[in-house]
C-alpha cells in the first residue's frame, strides 16, 4: 500500500512550471549531486560575473517532483546574489520558501543545497579562490551527515 503525499501549491507550481531548466554554457561553476538511494541527480550551473554576484544559475533534474522544485526554488534564491550570500542558501531555506515538504522529501531540499555548494566548490576551484565556510562537496548526500528527516 502506498502513502499519499500531500504538496504545497508552491512545490506543485515549481513542479510543474520549473524556472531556470538547462545549462549554461562556460558555466563559472558548475554542480551534480545525487541520492544513490532515490536515484534522484541534480546539477546546478552557476554564471557569476567578476563582483562574484550570480547572474544567471541552471539546473537540470533527474529525479521526482520534489527534486524538480527544491531545484527550481534554488536557482530562483540564488541568482542575483553574492557567492557568500549563495552559500547561506540552506535546505530549510528552500523548504520555507516552498511552503515545506514531506519528511519523505526532505532529501531533496538537501540535494538543492549541496548542488549549489559543489558549483560554487567547481567555481571557487576554476578561480583558484576560497571561499570562506565552504566545504569540499559530496557526490551523494548519503555520505552527509545533515540528513535530519523532521
Amino acid at each position: 500500500m502506498s502513502q499519499v503525499i500531500e504538496y504545497s501549491e508552491k512545490v506543485m507550481d515549481h513542479f510543474k512550471n520549473p524556472r531556470n531548466v538547462g545549462e549554461i554554457e562556460n558555466a563559472s561553476g558548475v554542480g551534480t549531486v545525487g541520492n544513490a538511494k532515490c536515484g534522484d541527480i541534480m546539477r546546478i550551473y552557476l554564471d557569476i560575473d567578476e563582483n562574484q554576484v550570480i547572474k544567471d544559475c541552471k539546473f537540470k533534474t533527474f529525479g521526482c517532483g520534489a527534486a524538480v522544485a527544491t531545484s527550481s526554488m534554488a536557482t530562483e534564491m540564488v541568482i542575483g546574489k553574492t557567492v557568500n550570500e549563495a552559500l547561506l542558501v540552506t535546505n530549510k531555506a528552500v523548504m520555507e520558501a516552498l511552503d515545506g515538504l514531506p519528511p519523505v522529501k526532505v532529501h531533496c531540499s538537501l540535494l538543492a543545497e549541496e548542488a549549489i555548494h559543489a558549483a560554487l566548490w567547481d567555481y571557487a576551484e576554476k578561480n583558484n579562490i576560497t571561499i570562506e565556510g565552504l566545504k569540499p562537496p559530496v557526490k551523494d548526500i548519503e555520505e552527509s551527515d545533515k540528513i535530519d528527516e523532521e
